[in-house]
Parts: structure tokens; sequence; C-alpha cells
């Protein structure tokens, strides 16, 4: 089958208890117009309600199946039946001619298209104008009896017919544009649904990164470091280390907890971003050796929490990437506020970067941080040598 065959099934489906209801009404009407005195006598009543309920049997028994599996061969014959029965009728009485309200309409109702549809109101016409020749016993008295009368009906069914079928498939187009705008829109919200499910896993990931592992890093460094120490028989400075062990695992808590209540860093909870990398350098010096210097601007204080919390996490991470990679002696963490900007500068003097550098979760979060917020990062080499890492955000004035 066909698109446009599927099509007019469709639209048969959608409106075929419409076209029930009016086609009983109409042969309802046809029937009692037989029974009038001037019809005609008993014998021609009776073929006339005859041919009528012939009529709507073939509808009942043929037309209509047809039309729901959406055989044309079943509504053609249905047709040329409907055409048949029509003019017979109209030759055998006048009241026949009620017929023409129910085959005009149903022609354009089954009617493959608006061509076929046209022509087969031709061929009602003039299968017409034939029986009532064949009843008068002259086509030129038929013809001035009824022809003009089936010419203008014919057109105005033409006109008409051609009209109603095209705000019908019209309708049907815009029906079936708007299903497929639904289907799209539908398609839509479920790829933002799944863009945002993945951005939620990616920011939790980040999360994560940024806090728990690199806290579990700490643990592990620290748990070597204070097995080392107690097989060289230095258990004051290893009760030290399982004493900051000890800090770290209750910080990470914190940050797991936070994480599952979607707080912020539990750092800067009840603390100010300055304080809050005071502490961080603090502890990386006492947990490493590494001697940190910060420079904090009193500028840098009043920034809003989101700023903050990427200042914080870029700091975590080029201090923890200090502790992997850089073997460095001393650091340099730096938050500056300057011409609508914040920066905060990440500097040591280590190994400096690697050749062939591939940067890892980390690293792509900070970038990630920066594009949100509008701002720019920056991995270079430091002056003297080691590795400076620098992002710039910026802020309201």
């Amino acid at each position: 089958m066909n698109q446009h065959a599927s099509e007019r099934q469709a639209f048969w489906l959608t409106t075929l208890r419409r076209w029930d209801l009016a086609f009983y009404a109409l042969a309802a009407v046809a029937a009692a117009s037989y029974l009038l005195p001037a019809t005609g006598g008993g014998a021609t009543q009776l073929w006339s309600l005859g041919l009528l309920a012939l009529l709507v049997c073939a509808y009942v028994l043929v037309a209509r199946p047809a039309a729901m599996r959406g055989s044309h061969t079943g509504t053609d014959a249905y047709l040329a039946l409907l055409v048949a029965i029509t003019a017979t009728t109209i030759s055998l009485t006048n009241g026949g001619f009620v017929l023409l309200f129910i085959a005009y309409s149903q022609i354009w109702f089954f009617a493959r298209t608006r061509w076929t549809g046209a022509l087969w109101c031709v061929a009602l016409t003039a299968a017409v104008v034939a029986a009532v020749a064949v009843a008068v016993g002259d086509l030129r008295a038929a013809w001035s009896v009824s022809g003009l009368q089936l010419v203008a009906s014919l057109a105005f069914s033409v006109v008409l017919g051609l009209w109603i079928t095209q705000i019908a498939e019209t309708s049907e187009q815009r029906g079936a544009l708007l299903d497929r705008l639904g289907d799209a829109q539908d398609e839509l919200a479920a790829s933002h649904h799944a863009a945002g499910v993945l951005a939620e896993r990616e920011r939790l990931a980040q999360e994560i990164h940024d806090t728990l592992a690199q806290g579990f890093t700490s643990i592990v460094m620290l748990s070597q470091t204070a097995s080392a120490l107690l097989e060289r028989d230095r258990a004051d400075e290893a009760s030290a280390r399982v004493a900051q062990i000890e800090q770290v695992a209750r910080e990470n808590l914190a940050e797991a907890r936070a994480l599952v209540a979607a707080f912020g860093p539990v750092a800067l909870q009840g603390a100010t971003l300055a304080e809050a990398l005071g502490r961080l350098g603090q502890r990386f010096e006492a947990e490493t050796g590494t001697q940190v210097a910060i420079e904090l601007d009193a500028q840098a204080a009043e920034i809003d929490a989101e700023v903050a919390v990427a200042l914080l996490r870029t700091a975590q991470e080029g201090l923890a990437n200090v502790r992997r990679h850089a073997q460095a002696r001393h650091v340099v963490l730096r938050l500056v506020h300057a011409d609508g900007c914040v920066t905060i500068d990440l500097a040591d003097d280590g190994r400096g970067l690697p050749a062939d550098l591939r940067e890892g979760v980390g690293l792509s979060g900070v970038r990630e941080r920066a594009a949100a917020g509008g701002g720019s990062v920056e991995l270079a080499a430091a002056p003297g040598g080691g590795t400076r890492l620098r992002l710039t955000l910026p802020v309201a004035s």
C-alpha cells in the first residue's frame, strides 16, 4: 500500500462514524420521500425501497469493511453500484433525486484521489441523464427536464468536493506535523534529560576526584611514610603521621557527607576562601615537608561562592599534582583580585612539565570550571624552573 493510500485509509478510519450517521440519516430521508403519493404507485415505491435497501446493505457489507481495510477494489465496486442504483431510482421515481445527496458525498469520501472523485461525479451525472432519457424516451426531453440542474449539481459537487478534500488533507497534514513535532519535543526532552544526567555524573566525578580521591592519596602516602618510620624505630614521628592520617580521613568523611547533601566544600563552610587556602597550605606542608608560601589579596575576600569553589578546587588540584609529580621544595600560592578578575596562581620549583604531558581528570576539571565561569587557565613552566598553574575568573565589581 503506497503512502497516499495509507493517508486515505487513515482519513476513512477517523471520520467513518460521522459518515455512517450522515448516510443512515439521508437514507431514512430518501425512504420517506419514496412513500410520498407524488412519487408513483405501489410497485414503483417497492422497487425504489428495494434498491435503497440494497444500497444500505452494500454500504454495510462491502464499502465500510473495504474502507477499514484500505481496499480500493471494494470501494470502487461500491461506487459503481451507487451510480447504478442512483440512476435507476431517479428513472423510477421523482423522489430518487434525494439519492444524489448521498451519491455525491460518498463519491468524495470513497474516491482514491481528487481526480477520481471528479470522474466519478461526471459518471454519475451522465448515468442519471441517460436514465432519465430512457424513462422519457427522448434525450432532448431528458436534457430539458433535468440536464441543466444536473450540470449545476455536478459543478457544485466537484468544486465543493475539491475544496472540502483540500481542507481535510491540509488538516491531516497539520495533524501529522503536530504529531511529529510532539515526537521531536519528546526526543529533545529525553536528550536534555540524558545530557543533564551525564553532566551531573561528570560533576560528581570531578568533585570526587578533587576531594575524596586526593584525600585517599594523602592517606596512602602518609601510611607509607608512617610504615617506613616504624621500621626505623622512629615511633614519635610515625605517631604524628598517624594523627595526620586520622585528620585527613575525618576531612574526607566530611567531604563525602557534603557531597551526599549537595553542600559546597567543607573547607568553605563557615570560613572565607583565604582561611581555607591557608589551612590547605599548612596541611600540605605538614604532610609533605614542602614549604608553601601563601600570598593573599585582601580584596579577594568578597567573592561569590561559585567562584570561591572553583579557586579552592584549583588550588587543591595544583597541590595534588605537586605532591605526585613535581618533587618540589617550595610552592608559592597567590590569590589576586584586580581589574574585575580574581586569579589564583600556584608555582613550584620542581621538575617542570614533562614533554609528553597528558592532562588527567583534575586539570580537565579546572578547564571546565574556567569555561563555565567565563575565565581562562594557564599551565606553563614557572620562572626559574618548575610549573605554574593559573586560573583567572571574572567577578562582579
